[in-house]
């Protein structure tokens, strides 16, 4: 379909006037020739897919919103009825009960009827109608075995479906097996899913079958097809004299990376200098991926298909192959390097004052690690930090400059209102034989979080740019929080003596900012942050720009790590197309598409990858837990339920205490207090308290780490 053509057809049906029309009288208005009626029908049944257009049962097309319908993806919960998030920004989820489903699964694209408005403040309910796009094929779990047939378990506790599996298609699998399995018949109201093994991973509870479990199950491609990697033998290592011709020289300029001392793909560097009037000229170099991964290529689909590279405890599975992302785009140093940069003029109040975006061919002048330059900044010139005085004295003035700099980001980001959560983050350490040796709190220090507030500033200086530019853009958006959850979130703080401040109808990133500082150091500050954060909305890519609540941020997106970022890879070539001058009217109808498609599939993807790497994350903890069984801990209480109590230990591994494992009393669970107490001695355990316990179980399939009382 001409790309204009679907934007007036869409025009069309959201006019007042409009009525449900057929594909031909479609076809009739916009004078399409009959030869070419058949790819034209084929277009609008691409839209009803999209859930763009729905059709009706005699064939008309309308709008699904003003037909009382709603279109999104469906997220399942272990209880069995779920949520659709609606595929427009802005709209609040629909919640569907378990008798509503009707044969969707969880991640599938359906569109559902409304069913009942919600009032002010709660969901709208519904019945799903139609599945318009499977979100799984394959189904990862462990097989058990029956006389004459089997049942695959799914690992994923949103399917909680077991899908049959006849002994003709069981690949022979035995009873306990993780297997893939592909669904051959999908259910229907009050009927399974039948499917066929397509692969055996192993016995389950083995370590190496658990993580490939985990990589299979959120559809991560561990190998690039090979016609993906011929097309990227064939690209050229050495930079053609012409393309440095082209671009702004920057080789002499002093530009370093600074990452973690293990990272491969160093796709951002910086430089700093004072200029005469007192301001900061802070230069943010990326690297320039655009430059081998051409649009609608075998590379390019690939990465589309990828999203997001993933970063697991002991592995990295990359959205580009090893030659681009440690390779040709790698800033490594001491070699050219094509870029994309951003420089940025910025006062002492922090504010961007002017700015510069440019194609660029850089030269880093060193690949630093953030443990050495925090070391420096925050320990200063001693005896065990003197070999790195002597190593960076060339640009150990650059380094003070950097921090001061940043300190002003941070503290105009604090004065709009930003909420910063400080969670500690595992590092888990493996031996030469890749078993856990150990789990400790990852520090994130001052040159991590310089580094972050350059790339922050960064992102929201190009968004604001392309913004007021009316490009079509991928943004980084963060919605405000829904006032159910802030209602359920201000009667949890409640019972520690906190409050929201203001409307929960529109709750103000600062309001949230406040709680935070006021919870600093106590020894709820854990715990009210974590239910904070499930309170908020998740942030996703989107064509429009609605701003980051998060951040505070009116304009944001992701410029920084194309490597490693679809969304950034698709900005990066608009931007050059617009620095380029080859942005006609044609050219922006169809990028409208492609940030609409690249926006939705990278916030797939993401989901999808940051569930991996949690989940390998929770697996490796309980892999170092199974060896210290018997071990007593001092933990704090991260959370209560009806069933437990969770016990957060020092190095963030965190387990269970079953209340019927707790012989000294009979504890009920107080859901206004957040608290159990005990029926008899009134015994009482809250968040926040620190208690001693003592490890009783692990289940590596479940990934359940089990304490009890010391």
């Amino acid at each position: 379909m001409e790309k204009g053509l679907k934007e007036k057809l869409l025009q069309l049906i959201r006019e007042e006037a409009y009525n449900p029309l057929t594909a031909r009288e479609f076809a009739d208005i916009f004078d399409i020739h009959e030869s070419e009626r058949p790819l034209f029908y084929e277009h609008l049944d691409e839209m009803v897919q999209d859930g763009l257009l729905y059709m009706t049962k005699n064939k008309r097309y309308g709008l699904p919103q003003k037909m009382n319908l709603f279109v999104g993806r469906l997220d399942v919960t272990q209880r069995g009825f779920g949520f659709i998030e609606s595929t427009e920004e802005g709209v609040e989820d629909l919640f569907v009960a378990s008798s509503d489903i009707n044969g969707a699964m969880h991640g599938d694209k359906v569109i559902a009827r409304v069913t009942k408005q919600g009032a002010k403040g709660r969901r709208s309910e519904g019945e799903i109608i139609k599945v318009i796009e499977r979100g799984y094929s394959t189904i990862v779990g462990r097989f058990e075995v029956s006389k004459k047939f089997g049942f695959v378990i799914p690992d994923e506790k949103k399917f909680n479906m077991d899908i049959y599996v006849s002994k003709g298609l069981s690949m022979k699998a035995n009873d306990g097996d993780k297997v893939v399995c592909k669904i051959i018949k999908w259910p229907e109201r009050g009927r399974s899913p039948e499917g066929e093994i397509i692969e055996i991973l192993g016995k389950g509870g083995v370590p190496e079958v658990e993580v490939l479990s985990i990589i299979r199950q959120h559809g991560i491609p561990e190998n690039f097809p090979k016609k993906v990697q011929r097309e990227v033998d064939g690209i050229e290592e050495t930079i053609p004299a012409a393309e440095i011709q082209r671009r702004k020289d920057i080789r002499d300029m002093t530009t370093f990376t600074i990452d973690g001392a293990d990272a491969k793909d160093l796709d951002d560097a910086v430089s700093i200098e004072m200029l005469s009037n007192g301001n900061y000229r802070l230069g943010v170099h990326i690297a320039d991926v655009t430059n081998y991964v051409k649009e609608n290529s075998k590379l390019d689909r690939e990465a589309l298909k990828r999203g997001t590279s993933v970063y697991f405890a002991d592995r990295v599975i990359p959205m580009l192959p090893p030659k681009l992302s440690n390779g040709l785009c790698s800033l490594n140093p001491d070699v050219d390097r094509l870029a994309l940069s951003v420089f940025m003029e910025i006062d002492n109040s922090a504010n961007v004052v002017s700015h510069e975006i440019a194609e660029t061919v850089i030269r880093s002048k060193a690949r630093l690690i953030y443990e050495d330059i925090s070391d420096i900044l925050e320990k200063g010139e001693m005896e065990d930090t003197a070999h790195l005085f002597e190593k960076y004295s060339h640009i150990i003035d650059d380094f003070t400059k950097m921090e001061t700099l940043a300190r002003l980001l941070m503290k105009r980001r604090d004065n709009r209102g930003a909420i910063d959560f400080d969670f500690p983050e595992a590092k888990i350490i493996f031996d030469e034989k890749g078993h856990v040796d150990d789990i400790k709190k990852y520090d994130r220090r001052i040159a991590n979080r310089i580094i972050e507030e350059f790339m922050l500033i960064c992102n929201e200086t190009v968004a604001e740019e392309f913004f007021w530019l009316s490009m079509p853009f991928v943004y980084r958006i963060h919605e405000t929080p829904d006032r159910e959850k802030m209602e359920d979130f201000n009667k949890f703080i409640s019972t520690f003596g906190y409050v929201v401040k203001g409307s929960l109808d529109e709750v103000h990133p600062k309001a949230l900012q406040d709680l935070l500082h006021q919870i600093r150091g106590k020894k709820e500050e854990l715990a009210v942050s974590m239910i904070m954060l499930r309170s908020l909305k998740q942030a996703k890519y989107a064509p429009n720009c609605t701003g980051h609540f998060g951040l505070a941020a009116k304009y944001y997106s992701h410029f920084t790590s194309p490597i490693r970022r679809y969304p950034d890879l698709q900005i990066h070539r608009i931007i050059k197309e617009f620095l380029n001058g080859q942005i006609d009217g044609k050219r922006q109808n169809e990028l409208k598409e492609i940030v609409a498609k690249s926006s939705e599939q990278s916030s797939l993807r993401e989901r999808e990858a940051e569930t991996a790497e949690r989940e390998v994350e929770d697996l490796k903890k309980a892999e170092y837990m199974r060896d210290h069984v018997g071990k007593v801990y001092e933990g704090f209480i991260s959370g209560v339920t009806s069933f437990g109590i969770f016990v957060e230990l020092d190095n963030t591994v965190e387990g269970l205490v079953r209340l019927s494992s707790m012989s000294d009393d009979y504890y009920i669970f107080d859901s206004e207090k957040y608290t159990v107490i005990g029926e008899h001695r009134k015994k009482m355990y809250r968040i926040g308290d620190t208690i001693k316990v003592k490890v009783d179980r692990v289940d590596l399939d479940r990934r359940e780490i089990e304490f009890m009382m010391a």
